[in-house]
């Protein structure tokens, strides 16, 4: 009998560290954001070669609370960096940065200027870009926290923005998000 305890203490005294390290926050720039080689039309066709759903830009300042939020409760989430390493291409732009940039239609820029273009008013600024560079979705301010970050996620990566409600109009994010909540979907 106590050798059967012996035995369970040292089963979790090895798995339970395992398990709490398989979950544990990773660094978003290390495991979320892609290495920007600063020419966003080489971006797509990484992304393309990869076989991505698209682009998404995570537009930021250093000084903005929502941005520093995100990063800390979402993108360092090992759940939301596996999916959108597997569906999008992500980088980073500082709306403030006057690193050069080339822009989507191959126009030499900087990330400031890029984000002025944009119209990036506030941040962050969550974008997702086709492979042909065309902007399909944006949203601004933190989202409310992993799951809603997942569920933009699959919105854009099942392709849920273009199909039609009853009324034959597209499916808003907002609508999508309801659907998720009330397991209608």
């Amino acid at each position: 009998m106590m050798a059967r305890k012996l035995l369970a203490f040292a089963i979790l005294f090895w798995a339970v560290p395992a398990l709490l390290q398989a979950s544990s926050p990773r660094d978003p720039y290390q495991f979320f954001f892609e290495q920007s080689l600063g020419d966003l039309t080489e971006e797509l066709e990484i992304a393309r070669e990869e076989g991505k759903q698209g682009v998404f830009l995570f537009f930021e300042m250093d000084e903005c609370p929502f941005c520093h939020r995100m990063k800390q409760t979402v993108l360092n989430q090992p759940e939301v960096q596996e999916f959108f390493k597997q569906n999008f291409h992500s980088l980073t732009i500082d709306i403030e940065g006057d690193l050069e940039l080339v822009d989507f239609d191959g126009t030499d820029t900087t990330q400031k200027q890029f984000a002025s273009k944009s119209r990036v008013r506030a941040t962050p600024m969550l974008a997702f870009y086709d492979l042909e560079g065309k902007r399909i979705f944006k949203y601004v301010g933190a989202t409310s926290g992993m799951q809603e970050f997942l569920w933009m996620g699959e919105y854009i990566a099942n392709q849920v923005y273009l199909q039609k409600d009853d009324s034959g109009r597209n499916i808003k994010f907002a609508r999508y998000k309801r659907m998720k909540k009330n397991k209608t979907l």
